[in-house]
C-alpha cells in the first residue's frame, strides 16, 4: 500500500520560509520521480494542479518559473523522503501542496498540506 505523508505546512508572513517533507512508504522510492504540486484557493476541483518542482532518481531537478531561485527540492533515498525548502515566500504561493510519486504506476498523491502566506 502506497502512502505519502506530507508535513511542514502552515501560516507564514511574506518573505518567510517553510520546509515541507513527504515521507513515502510502499513506493519504489529509489527509482521514482518525486514531485511537489500545488492547488491554489478558488480553483475548481477538476482544475489541473500546478507542478512546483520535481526531482529524478538521480537528483536532476525541475522548477516552475514562478519559484525558481526561491524553492529547492531535495530527496533522501535512505529515508524515503522528499523535501521542499521554500524561501522568500509570497502571498501568491498560498495553496495546498501535494507530494507525488511516479512509482509504482499509475503514480500516487499525498493528502496535501496547506501553506498560507500572509502579506
Amino acid at each position: 500500500q502506497v502512502q505519502l505523508v506530507e508535513s511542514g505546512g502552515g501560516l507564514v508572513q511574506a518573505g518567510g520560509s517553510l520546509r515541507l517533507s513527504c515521507a513515502a512508504s510502499g513506493t519504489i522510492f529509489s527509482i521514482s520521480v518525486m514531485a511537489w504540486y500545488r492547488q491554489a484557493p478558488g480553483q475548481a476541483p477538476g482544475q489541473q494542479r500546478e507542478l512546483v518542482a520535481a526531482i529524478s532518481p538521480g537528483g536532476s531537478t525541475n522548477y516552475a518559473d514562478s519559484v525558481k531561485g526561491r524553492f529547492t527540492i531535495s530527496r533522501d533515498n535512505a529515508k524515503n523522503t522528499v523535501y521542499l525548502q521554500m524561501n522568500s515566500l509570497k502571498p501568491e504561493d498560498t495553496a495546498v501542496y501535494y507530494c507525488y510519486t511516479s512509482r509504482p504506476l499509475p503514480g500516487y498523491w499525498g493528502q496535501g498540506t496547506q501553506v498560507t502566506v500572509s502579506s
